[in-house]
C-alpha cells in the first residue's frame, strides 16, 4: 500500500520520526489520524513529493541501521557513522518526544496509567545527552580521527562512565512507562509517543554498544570483570 493510501495514524505509529515530519506540515495525525495521507493533504498546497520523500528517508534510515559490520570499518568511517546515525538522530528524536510527552500528560493527566513526569525526564535526558555528545564531538572524536590513540584513554573512560549514567536514565524511562507498554485504549499521540520512545531507547542502546564495544575497544579495552 502506498504512503498516500495509509492513514496518518498508521504512518505515525509505523515510521520513527513521522510525527515530527507531519507536525512540520501541520498535519493532525492525532485527532484526524484516521484520514489517509491523500485525504489529509487535499487542497493544502503541500509539496507531496517532498513529504513522501521525507517518509521514505525516515523508513530507509531505520531499515539501514544495521546494514554494515562497523567493526570492520576504519576509525574515521566509524566516527562519521556515529555522528550521522546517532548524534544527529538523537537531536531530532528528543524534542519531538518531549513535545508528544507533554501533550499526553496534559490531555490524559487524570489517568492512573499516564506517564507523569516523563516529559521532564526526557528534557533532562536531552540536556545530559547533548553535553555528552558535544564532548565527543569537540574532544574525543577529533583526537581519534587525528590518530592520537595514546591520548584517548582518559576521555574514553569519562565517556564510558557517562554511558553508565544513560543506562540509569533508560531504566527510569522504563519505570515511568511500564516498560514502554502502550495502553490498549491509548490515543494516536500516545501510541506515537511510545513507538518513538522504543525507537529512541533502541537507538541509544545501539549507540552506546557501538562506542563502548567497537570504537573504544580499539584504543582502551575495557577490563573484563
Amino acid at each position: 500500500m502506498s504512503y498516500m493510501e495509509q492513514s496518518l495514524g498508521q504512518l505515525a505509529r509505523r515510521i520513527p520520526g513521522a510525527t515530527a515530519l507531519f507536525n512540520s506540515y501541520q498535519l493532525d495525525f492525532c485527532c484526524a489520524g484516521n484520514r489517509s495521507l491523500r485525504t489529509a493533504t487535499e487542497g493544502l498546497g503541500i509539496d507531496l513529493p517532498a513529504l513522501v520523500q521525507g517518509l521514505e528517508t525516515l523508513e530507509a534510515r531505520a531499515a539501514a541501521a544495521q546494514a554494515l559490520d562497523w567493526s570492520q570499518t576504519s576509525d574515521t568511517e566509524l566516527v562519521e557513522h556515529l555522528l550521522t546515525r546517532y548524534h544527529a538522530v538523537h537531536r531530532e528524536q528528543l524534542p519531538e518526544l518531549i513535545r508528544l510527552a507533554r501533550r499526553v500528560e496534559h490531555v490524559h493527566g487524570e489517568r492512573e496509567d499516564c506517564p507523569h513526569g516523563l516529559a521532564d525526564h526526557l528534557d533532562a535526558m536531552a540536556q545530559e545527552l547533548e553535553s555528552h555528545m558535544r564532548k565527543e564531538e569537540v574532544v574525543l572524536f577529533p583526537m581519534i580521527k587525528r590518530g592520537q590513540a595514546e591520548m584517548a584513554s582518559m576521555p574514553i573512560s569519562a565517556m564510558r562512565a557517562e554511558h553508565d549514567d544513560h543506562g540509569v536514565e533508560l531504566r527510569r524511562l522504563a519505570a515511568l512507562t511500564h516498560d514502554i507498554t502502550t495502553p490498549r485504549d491509548a490515543c494516536t499521540t500516545w501510541r506515537a509517543l511510545y513507538m518513538g520512545l522504543r525507537s529512541f531507547r533502541d537507538d541509544l542502546m545501539q549507540h552506546i554498544h557501538t562506542e563502548n564495544n567497537i570504537l573504544f575497544e580499539r584504543f582502551a579495552p575495557a577490563q573484563v570483570l
